[in-house]
């Protein structure tokens, strides 16, 4: 009779606890229409304070922020996200939005969104999507103007622009704060050479190559040597 009562406790206690984490990972659920991120706030919600709904006006829910290609870093791309901490409307809604401008032969380095899963949108261009599982298996597609790609959250990934004009990209995340990590060394610094950049760019094209090819060995393994 204690066993199956100290069963029972224990089962309880690990249904209330994966609740609790579950409840902990996830972006807060609304309990209203909307709450505005208001910088001079003093009361919070999800880690951004908030106005008064009674102060919430139409232009709290529009961003021009996507409007225009951003500067371009030395790998040839722009990347700007818009989240809750430039978009008050977007608080609590559990949602962000980037735009991403590649030249030709240009690449957006790898990297991953820890807190989120990320929708990729070909607006302009040709461009090829790849992650890594954390199986070290690639995963890449060679998209075009219309296509969709997705990235589970978390998983390293990279763009490249096989086209011959500036590729837009419009990618949508399923976190109001979706974060942005690369791999130590990746970054480019302000010291950083135009052959460190270009050799870090052609190994990365040649494993992307590799994988359009069908060749079964583009793994996490070959992308260490990119960075060594």
């Amino acid at each position: 009779m204690k066993m199956k009562s100290h069963s029972s406790n224990f089962f309880t206690f690990f249904l209330v606890a994966f609740t609790i984490i579950h409840v902990c990972l996830a972006d807060c659920d609304n309990l209203q229409d909307s709450c505005i991120a208001d910088s001079p706030g003093n009361q919070f919600i999800n880690g951004l304070p908030y106005k008064n709904p009674t102060n919430t006006s139409a232009h709290n829910f529009k961003s021009t922020e996507l409007s225009k290609s951003g500067s371009r870093d030395k790998f040839g791309a722009s990347i700007n996200i818009v989240t809750a901490s430039n978009f008050p409307g977007l608080n609590t809604l559990g949602l962000s939005i980037g735009r991403i401008d590649i030249q030709v032969d240009g690449i957006v380095n790898l990297h991953n969104h820890p807190r989120a899963t990320e929708m990729i949108f070909v607006k302009e261009g040709v461009v090829a999507a790849a992650f890594l599982d954390t199986q070290n298996k690639l995963f890449q597609k060679l998209l075009k103007a219309g296509d969709v790609f997705v990235v589970p959250k978390g998983l390293f990934h990279f763009l490249l622009n096989r086209g011959v004009e500036v590729a837009t990209v419009v990618s949508v995340f399923n976190g109001q704060n979706p974060g942005f990590e690369t791999l130590m060394g990746t970054t480019p610094s302000d010291d950083t050479t135009l052959e460190s950049v270009e050799k870090v760019k052609r190994k990365l094209i040649a494993v992307s190559d590799l994988e359009l090819h069908g060749v079964n060995d583009s793994t996490l393994a070959m992308l260490e040597i990119i960075y060594s």
